[in-house]
């Protein structure tokens, strides 16, 4: 017979106790692990009562980790690619997103697009979503060129013949995979883009050209290669809008012509102000040149005197001297005076 409670020694009471203990711990345990434990059992997740407690001891969620290992075993991820445990509790405390990553998988697989899990976790862990990128590459979006969410206006450029065009073009992309990890972003195909269009318009001899035949300009822009080195593979470019705008070639030519006449005037100007100074220079060199006259002249009467002392000189000279001087004067002032009649017959 089984003793009693009361027949119990110290030491089996001990011993019952911490047998009670095991069993209530052990109780609350698998209570906390139940259904996620049945899970993975019937699922053949390969996860066991005894990784769980783990995955509580090491702070990972193991409701995240169960459900993303079923995911992966049940699509048949883990036949192509086996994902451990391990691996998935790693991502999870590298800050990763582990569902994320096994949807991206089951979609890469259903798409038949390589994506290993290695590839795919270091993509989610460098910040990239990668789910959202493998939709993209299965299903490609359009990307407005230019970008309506910083700019309302357009991609201006100038044909040959000097008329600006105005352009609108939408960019249908998808994702590559293979450059996802360190490729440029969508801002990076925006920008390039948007160079390509603005550099085959400029191109273009004609403004007519382009309106009359607008897929050689996105021809050209695809044979650029515009996706190098980016996180995209540019399926398509299609011109959405494009509207004539200013004869920038005309007002550049009336700009330069204006330029060009104020150069002019201002040399002209500059010529006018030389010829100024020429003239008052010379006006200064006659008055000088009559200073000096006035002062020979001045020496006339010293040497008249001086030759009437010497003797070289006589009365009569003299008298005829001035008889030539006073005809002289004579002629001087009536050739002035028909001068001044035939200037005032020419007034009338």
């Amino acid at each position: 017979m089984l003793p009693t409670l009361a027949q119990l020694s110290p030491a089996q009471w001990v011993g019952t106790v911490f047998l009670l203990l095991v069993f209530l711990v052990f109780l609350a345990v698998f209570a906390q692990f139940a259904s996620l434990w049945l899970q993975c059992k019937m699922t053949r997740a390969g996860i066991s009562l005894y990784d769980l407690i783990k995955m509580r001891l090491r702070r990972v969620n193991p409701t995240v980790i169960v459900r993303s290992k079923i995911m992966a075993v049940q699509s048949g991820v883990t036949k192509s690619y086996p994902i451990s445990t391990n691996a998935l509790e790693a991502h999870y405390l590298a800050g990763g997103n582990v569902p994320n990553v096994i949807r991206a998988l089951i979609a890469a697989q259903r798409a038949d697009i390589p994506l290993s899990w290695d590839t795919a976790q270091a993509i989610d862990l460098a910040g990239r979503d990668i789910l959202e990128a493998v939709k993209t590459s299965v299903y490609p979006k359009v990307i407005d060129c230019p970008d309506p969410k910083r700019t309302a206006g357009t991609l201006d450029a100038v044909a040959g013949d000097g008329i600006q065009l105005r352009a609108r073009a939408r960019v249908t992309v998808r994702t590559n995979i293979e450059q996802l990890i360190g490729g440029a972003t969508e801002e990076t195909v925006i920008a390039r883009v948007g160079q390509g269009i603005v550099q085959a318009i400029g191109s273009t001899d004609s403004y007519k050209i382009v309106l009359e035949n607008p897929d050689s300009i996105s021809r050209i822009v695809l044979q650029q290669g515009l996706e190098a080195q980016t996180a995209y593979e540019i399926v398509s470019i299609d011109i959405a809008d494009i509207d004539v705008g200013e004869n920038i070639g005309a007002r550049l030519q009336a700009d330069q012509a204006e330029a060009d006449m104020r150069v002019a005037q201002a040399k002209a100007e500059q010529r006018r102000a030389a010829a100024r100074a020429r003239e008052q220079e010379m006006i200064a060199r006659i008055q000088q040149n009559r200073a000096k006259v006035v002062l020979q002249e001045a020496e006339v009467p010293k040497a008249i005197a001086d030759a009437f002392g010497d003797g070289k000189l006589g009365l009569l000279d003299f008298y005829e001297l001035k008889n030539v001087q006073a005809d002289t004067k004579m002629r001087e002032s009536i050739a002035g005076e028909s001068t001044s009649k035939s200037r005032a017959g020419d007034s009338t």
